[in-house]
């Protein structure tokens, strides 16, 4: 379902995400230094950058998982710690533990707990319902009863972005939702966002610059500091400031060489 935004409704704010001069710093290792950044509401945002950049940081200092020495970050208008459930998250596939015995409606049914529930905790055939609204959402309702260790990659992150709409947020992040999948389950992913992206906002950390440069409305691209907030348009000129020499553009989780200063 598409929800329309009322912009004259009083928790309607422009900015879904509002970055004010962040730094964070990981004991005597800065990771972030002095990053201002504006997401507008409905913006589809991809961030792009070396490894150790600041990227999954970012996303943690939105999350309010890192607590930065300097700045202010602000969600629709509120602090982190009060935003409550607005914000999906869908974490590296690379970090979870496939071979957990639980099925794939449970694992979304988790993204409905609240910070309060208990070991006991049992779920209402409201919470299984709407668990199976989101796997349908993603595509995958048939495997609701499947065990996550016989997933594929592509089924397991449609998993994971489910869950995440398990709180019903305006805002969604993403990191390196595609990093572990197939080329048609690449395409299938960033589809599935596009049309997400219909109904809240999207901000996504990838390596996979030319999917994201042709999905996203906007890129940030990000080592230890911004370098560059804008159009999609990817140039040799960015692409040197960022990395500095040489890359593999990722093209839906294939590498292949990209001079930056120029060779063919």
């Amino acid at each position: 379902m598409i929800h329309a935004k009322n912009m004259n409704h009083p928790d309607y704010h422009e900015d879904a995400v509002n970055i004010e001069n962040l730094t964070v710093k990981y004991g005597e290792t800065p990771a972030i230094a002095g990053v201002s950044l504006h997401v507008k509401d409905g913006d589809y945002l991809g961030i792009i950058g070396p490894n150790g950049g600041g990227k999954t940081t970012l996303l943690k200092a939105i999350l309010g998982l890192v607590k930065p020495l300097s700045g202010e970050i602000t969600v629709y208008g509120k602090k982190v710690s009060k935003t409550g459930k607005v914000i999906g998250y869908v974490p590296q596939i690379t970090a979870l533990d496939k071979s957990f015995p639980i099925t794939v409606r449970e694992v979304v049914m988790t993204g409905m707990l609240k910070p309060s529930f208990t070991f006991f905790h049992k779920y209402t055939q409201n919470d299984r319902r709407k668990a199976e609204e989101h796997l349908d959402r993603v595509g995958i309702y048939k495997l609701k009863d499947r065990m996550i260790s016989d997933l594929s990659g592509g089924e397991f992150q449609r998993m994971l972005i489910a869950r995440a709409l398990a709180v019903e947020p305006k805002l969604l992040l993403l990191d390196e939702p595609t990093a572990s999948v197939d080329a048609n389950s690449s395409e299938q992913i960033f589809s599935l966002l596009n049309e997400l992206n219909q109904s809240m906002t999207i901000i996504m950390v990838t390596h996979d610059l030319l999917a994201v440069s042709s999905n996203a409305k906007t890129l940030a691209c990000f080592n230890g500091k911004l370098v560059y907030h804008g159009g999609t348009t990817l140039n040799e000129e960015l692409l040197k400031a960022l990395y500095g020499g040489p890359i593999d553009l990722i093209a839906h989780g294939f590498p292949y060489r990209k001079s930056v200063e120029g060779d063919k």
